[in-house]
């Protein structure tokens, strides 16, 4: 009986064993070439590829784990999307993990009481390493991941964890801080305010009890702080005019050093726009990342550039199990016209 025209244009799936014969090799050397790191002959591994491409052929990826207990899958877990900055973090992420033969899974971690969800959600789906690059998360909700075992690794990226069973891979603020308070006794100033980002108890920055610590070593004094809601433009905004304007004419700081650049970014346009004084004639300001927006014309930042490529290259080494130990490395700092 022929089959109704709807179903008989339907391809059958195409298997490993139809790969295997169209390239003139064994099953199991399909099997090989779909695998990270395999043993198998540079010839043969693009013959198998030239015939999985003519015939459609995708492996089994959640078959394969089943089988080896490895997915090469990594979660990327993350919130405050109106930070530039992650946007950066997950281009750079996904595109050389990518690229090294990792796929990745992104999780919206939207609050501090989602974070056990995206957690489970992370480990539901078998991968082999969590990368959490989000702020509202405590060390209570790692540990009853990590207690439950549904994850074999949890990699705090570009923030610092207390968690003994996490691993941080970040920028070193101790030297970053270090560098910019170095930078701005130099260039004479003498009053900085220094402007963070939400005061939580999530995997924290260091870099306001760093900066505080060297200019107390510099010059004796404290760092007065200011903590804006969100790390996004318009709380920024809001905060260092609310701050600003507290402050007399003779007391006011000569220096915004701020927790990144959107906090800066927010922090220029209030004094501009709505304080009228000028960046950096009567405040300078400082950021911390830098962001495309960093270099424009309008804002011309200084600030200090993450080495994300390297501390991308760092957790490859964590994913294959060569690097079990923290990883703070350093960064650059940039000068530009705002201080």
């Amino acid at each position: 009986m022929p089959m109704p025209p709807d179903q008989a244009d339907i391809d059958e799936t195409v298997t490993a064993d139809d790969v295997a014969a169209a390239a003139g090799v064994s099953r199991w050397t399909v099997a090989r070439a779909f695998k990270k790191d395999a043993s198998i002959s540079r010839k043969s591994r693009e013959k198998v590829m030239a015939a999985a491409e003519a015939l459609g052929y995708a492996p089994d990826l959640l078959a394969a784990s089943l089988a080896s207990d490895r997915s090469n899958l990594v979660a990327i877990i993350t919130n405050d999307f109106s930070n530039p900055h992650k946007l950066v973090l997950l281009e750079r992420l996904t595109r050389i993990l990518w690229s090294n033969g990792w796929a990745t899974l992104l999780v919206h971690m939207s609050d501090s009481e989602d974070a056990s969800a995206a957690l489970l959600a992370a480990s539901q789906r078998r991968v082999d390493a969590a990368v959490v690059i989000g702020t509202r998360f405590d060390d209570r909700v790692l540990d009853t991941a990590l207690g439950a075992r549904r994850l074999k690794k949890l990699v705090i990226f570009a923030r610092y964890s207390q968690n003994p069973n996490t691993l941080t891979i970040a920028c070193d603020d101790s030297v970053a801080m270090r560098t910019i308070a170095a930078e701005l006794h130099a260039k004479g100033y003498r009053r900085p305010l220094f402007v963070a980002g939400p005061d939580t108890q999530s995997a924290k920055l260091h870099r306001k009890n760093s900066f505080d610590a060297c200019w107390r070593e510099m010059t004796g004094d404290g760092v007065p702080v200011i903590h804006v809601g969100e790390y996004d433009f318009s709380a920024a905004f809001e905060g260092v005019l609310a701050a600003m304007r507290g402050y007399a004419l003779d007391r006011r700081p000569d220096v915004l050093v701020c927790e990144n650049d959107i906090i800066a970014i927010g922090a220029m346009d209030a004094l501009r726009s709505r304080l009228g004084l000028r960046v950096p004639q009567d405040v300078g300001v400082t950021g911390f990342d830098d962001i495309p927006l960093a270099a424009s014309p309008t804002y011309q930042l200084t600030t200090y550039r993450q080495p994300v490529t390297q501390m991308t290259e760092k957790l490859l080494e964590v994913l294959e199990g060569k690097r079990t130990e923290d990883v703070l490395l350093p960064g650059s700092f940039i000068p530009r016209s705002s201080a």
